[in-house]
């Protein structure tokens, strides 16, 4: 560690820099928006996608307790933080999952890391990030991204090889391209395994975010810390109510909605 800061220090900063900028500059612009205005944004996406009333109620009525216990604030930059976490976690861990499934020696290969990356506790990701990154928002996004992106991997990977033979054989049978087949048949229906990593990956950014608080990475997160340097039982109840609603909104709303057949 002493020899990466004293050689290539500037490298770090460097990233400090291009990760820091966009965070905080998407967590002033949301910050710009009026609280109601964003409950209802929310809420009409969660009907969107998945056409349940009872969701849309509980959204609004979830996120007006949030702004009520005066923690509108750290559950936007919570939010900020598994957005862009997510974004980078899917758009790395996806197509290595795809690549995975065309070259399966691959993931014979990188199975042992992912496997590590799962099972270190979550608290030692911080550490090594403290120290090339120092505080704030940066290293808590990176360890983030560390400890999340296995499961992308893994259930593209797994949605993937796990496709009927059959529909590769009808796809190849019409002379479809390997392309073709990838994005047409393989993708279609692996989608709801893939879909369930993405919101896996959701899940774990939620958690990984939440402990990066203790790195200064903000949030409710945040909350949860100072709650517990100054022994605030109060405050660590209403983070941790924060805390469940927002993954509660973000479970509901991401998973797979089931659609019911006319009898």
């Amino acid at each position: 560690v002493d020899w990466l800061l004293a050689n290539v220090g500037w490298l770090f900063d460097f990233i400090t820099a291009v990760v820091k900028v966009p965070i905080d500059g998407t967590v002033t612009l949301v910050g710009l928006i009026s609280p109601l205005l964003f409950i209802l944004i929310v809420a009409a996406i969660t009907f969107a996608i998945q056409r349940s009333w009872k969701l849309f109620a509980g959204t609004i009525v979830g996120l007006l307790f949030i702004l009520n216990q005066g923690l509108w604030d750290p559950t936007i930059e919570t939010i900020v933080l598994i957005l862009y976490s997510t974004v980078v976690c899917l758009a790395i861990g996806i197509p290595i999952g795809i690549f995975c499934a065309r070259r399966p020696w691959f993931y014979q290969a990188i199975s042992p890391l992912l496997d590590m990356m799962q099972t270190i506790p979550t608290f030692v990701y911080l550490v090594p990030m403290l120290f090339l990154f120092g505080l704030g928002v940066v290293p808590g996004i990176i360890a983030t991204v560390i400890f999340a992106i296995p499961a992308p991997i893994r259930l593209t990977y797994l949605g993937i090889i796990q496709v009927q033979a059959s529909l590769v054989e009808a796809g190849e049978s019409f002379g479809s391209t390997r392309w073709q087949l990838l994005t047409k048949v393989k993708l279609p229906a692996a989608m709801p395994t893939i879909m369930a990593g993405v919101n896996q990956c959701i899940m774990l950014c939620l958690s990984m975010v939440v402990i990066a608080g203790l790195v200064g990475a903000g949030g409710l997160g945040n909350v949860v810390v100072r709650a517990l340097g100054q022994v605030r039982m109060q405050l660590g109840v209403e983070g941790g109510l924060a805390i469940v609603i927002v993954a509660i909104i973000l479970d509901r709303t991401m998973k797979q909605r089931v659609r019911r057949r006319r009898s």
